[in-house]
């Protein structure tokens, strides 16, 4: 097994070498709170030459140094769920980058840890990954403070199983309206039924959080992946066409007064992430752990097959 380096780069990687489940697991054990101070100081571990060749595999081991995991329920990623506590990574087109994120930072509960492994890379297909504290230090002031005092507001148009976008039986695994209800009215989501089935939810979020831990603040939110500007300005300006209103759309974003958010906030954003942002390659047998408030992630676009598997906990 190999030492843990003194050397703290982003992400932090041991290497292993030849490491099987149990192995592994024994040494994650065995150093837990070491790993976990590199953790909440990096933000970021990957563990190379852990043998993870199937989804049970990768199951057994983050069940064996984890707990509390969380289901996908309000997730905005189409995803497939493949055990209890797996899912695919986020199936979106192959040719397009996911922007950077940090996962269900528009909900009112998201998970602290998420462990990703790769059992087939594919020609690119990076998971991107930036340090959430150094995007708020190097972020435009002006962003920082409107964000800081006005907060988000997050708006998901959610089909009733027809249509663009996710629907709300999908995105909440059910296909009860009494239960969609209950679990809004629970984390003060606001909702409204349309007409043809589907629901709008509006959900305030502050944008800027500190760490449950360090008590650190970092930039912990999607405003811009949630604004469709994003896509490039040719979709943007489409869609402004198609529908009525940008609240029609299947997801968008405002300040949380219900203030736009102009398309230059959102470029600033874009940029200023990239500027920060890394993207390691895969490869097989390694297990990847996300502190999901210290780091955002992202997918680069990628040609052929590629899985990659994630679970989330609290």
């Amino acid at each position: 097994m190999s030492q843990i380096k003194q050397a703290l780069e982003f992400p932090f990687v041991i290497d292993l070498g030849e490491s099987e489940p149990e192995q592994f697991v024994a040494y994650y054990r065995d150093k837990r709170d070491e790993l976990e101070n590199i953790l909440a100081r990096i933000g970021v571990l990957k563990f190379k030459g852990v043998k993870i060749g199937s989804t049970e595999t990768f199951q057994q081991i983050v069940n064996s140094i984890s707990s509390k995991f969380l289901n996908y329920i309000d997730g905005n990623s189409p995803r497939t769920k493949l055990t209890g506590t797996v899912y695919t990574s986020t199936e979106y087109d192959p040719a397009q980058k996911i922007t950077m994120h940090n996962e269900l930072s528009y909900s009112a509960k998201w998970p602290n840890k998420l462990f990703f492994t790769c059992l087939v890379p594919a020609a690119g297909g990076e998971t991107l990954l930036a340090d959430s504290r150094e995007i708020l230090r190097i972020m435009n002031r002006d962003i920082v403070s409107e964000v800081r005092e006005r907060g988000i507001t997050y708006i998901r148009n959610l089909n009733g199983g027809k249509g663009l976008g996710q629907s709300w039986q999908d995105t909440y695994e059910t296909e009860d309206r009494a239960k969609l209800e209950e679990y809004c009215r629970a984390y003060s989501i606001e909702f409204e039924w349309r007409e043809d089935g589907g629901v709008r939810l509006k959900q305030q979020r502050k944008g800027i959080i500190r760490h449950r831990a360090t008590g650190e603040e970092v930039w912990f939110n999607q405003m811009d992946q949630f604004h469709p500007f994003q896509l490039g300005e040719e979709v943007y300006e489409s869609m402004l066409m198609l529908y009525d209103s940008p609240e029609e759309f299947p997801i968008y974003v405002t300040f949380g007064d219900g203030g736009e958010i102009s398309t230059d906030i959102i470029k600033e954003v874009l940029d200023t992430i990239d500027k920060i942002t890394v993207a390691p390659s895969w490869e097989r047998n390694e297990l990847l752990i996300v502190d999901n408030e210290l780091s955002s992630h992202g997918r680069n676009p990628y040609k052929g097959e590629r899985k990659v598997l994630v679970s989330m906990s609290e």
